[in-house]
């Protein structure tokens, strides 16, 4: 008998482009299970593991995890939940490295389907995360730390976005609307897919 393959829809756009708003609504909607790449690895810093402060100083400059930590967290995730349900992984993967040991690791091990692109310009992802900021008091939602999460979005994660578009396998959602309108969006798509 076949293994039971997980399906997984990856999730990208900048910082404060809605992926994690959107997200919680596919999840009502449509049952998928909610992977966020961004809470595992700050759940794990939490932990005071041994990849705590590794974890918590990358963060903290707006850089990328070592790949194979955060795949093994969102690979212990997916066996948590069942392998046999449709996964969201919002923020992931964020460069080329991401997806490439991505494809060595659990290239196998599951069913990708699509990748969610949620389309938003810099002001608007600016003013949500300064908004974002001041209700959350996530560590990262400052501005030194915005413009390098910035950088390292145009420059690691966009060709990544290019790549799944070249291959028709990115659904382009434009996210600088309401959530609503967005949601709808969404719906309109993933009734087409699934």
């Amino acid at each position: 008998m076949d293994q039971v393959k997980p399906k997984v829809f990856f999730v990208l756009g900048g910082p404060g482009a809605g992926k994690g708003t959107q997200s919680v609504k596919m999840v009502e909607k449509y049952h998928f299970v909610h992977l966020s790449a961004g809470d595992l690895l700050r759940e794990e810093r939490s932990k005071k593991t041994q990849n705590a402060e590794l974890i918590e100083e990358i963060i903290r400059s707006g850089q990328i995890v070592p790949s194979h930590i955060t795949i093994g967290l969102l690979e212990q995730a997916m066996q948590a939940k069942g392998l046999d349900k449709m996964f969201l992984i919002d923020g992931f993967p964020r460069n080329q490295e991401n997806f490439d040991v991505w494809v060595k690791l659990m290239g196998d091990k599951v069913d990708f389907k699509k990748l969610f692109y949620f389309e938003c310009d810099e002001e608007t992802l600016k003013n949500r995360i300064k908004i974002r900021a001041q209700e959350s008091g996530r560590s990262d939602d400052n501005d030194e730390t915005l413009v390098k999460r910035l950088k390292t979005y145009n420059e690691s994660t966009r060709p990544i976005i290019q790549y799944f578009d070249s291959l028709s396998q990115c659904i382009h959602i434009k996210a600088d609307k309401t959530i609503d309108e967005v949601f709808q969006e969404i719906t309109k798509k993933l009734d087409e897919i699934l």
